[in-house]
């Protein structure tokens, strides 16, 4: 029976691409760098903001750090301006909420972002929201997720993790955990290869749930 439901944030909970596609352009355009398009920031993210701007930059620039710098007080800034649930995501978090499941969120976005997005937009219905830190290595490596588990008093037995990408999938087998890909992410079905279960509609995810 499960009892505790880890999620990833950005492509599975909340469709923030358009908020980091501008904040990547406005540091970008700090340093007179050439911007980037939407599907190109769609497939630079996933492995947290460093990664996200490395990938963003030309090839050998020498301002990364500022350019991260620049990138995260921006994003700070601006990153509720497009930013939003997708379609589902609250009705199935208050089902399993109702039904007694905690609830918990990982993601490399940095920890600061995590925690004010999860405040704004579920309030109550996430009770431990972790993001990326010094003393967190980032996803894939399942140490969020532990220190997640860990906070909601969660064993393997009890616990699924829920993500949109190939990242999110490795997570879940490095933490020994059950996964569920979902298809709405920035990420299509392709890359959820290895997930136990792949759903298209965030109902699934309590269909999946109740069965187990």
């Amino acid at each position: 029976m499960i009892k505790t439901v880890i999620f990833d944030l950005d492509g599975t909970l909340l469709n923030t691409l358009e908020d980091l596609k501008e904040a990547t352009n406005f540091a970008l355009s700090q340093f007179n760098y050439p911007t980037r398009t939407l599907d190109e920031v769609r497939c630079f993210v996933g492995n947290g903001v460093r990664k996200l701007i490395e990938r963003a930059v030309p090839e050998n620039c020498q301002n990364v750090e500022e350019c991260l710098s620049t990138f995260k007080k921006n994003y700070s800034e601006i990153m509720y301006n497009h930013t939003a649930p997708y379609n589902g995501i609250l009705k199935i978090l208050s089902d399993l909420k109702a039904n007694g499941i905690k609830i918990g969120v990982v993601s490399n976005k940095f920890d600061a972002a995590v925690k004010e997005l999860c405040k704004k937009y579920f309030k109550n219905l996430v009770d431990v929201a972790i993001g990326q830190a010094d003393d967190v290595p980032k996803k894939p490596a399942p140490d969020g997720v532990f220190k997640a588990m860990k906070e909601l008093n969660a064993d393997k037995i009890s616990t699924i993790y829920i993500g949109d990408s190939e990242v999110d999938v490795e997570t879940a087998k490095n933490a020994g955990l059950l996964c569920i890909g979902v298809t709405w992410g920035f990420r299509d079905k392709r890359n959820l290869d290895g997930a136990d279960f792949i759903v298209d509609c965030p109902n699934d995810i309590n269909i999946i749930i109740r069965s187990l």
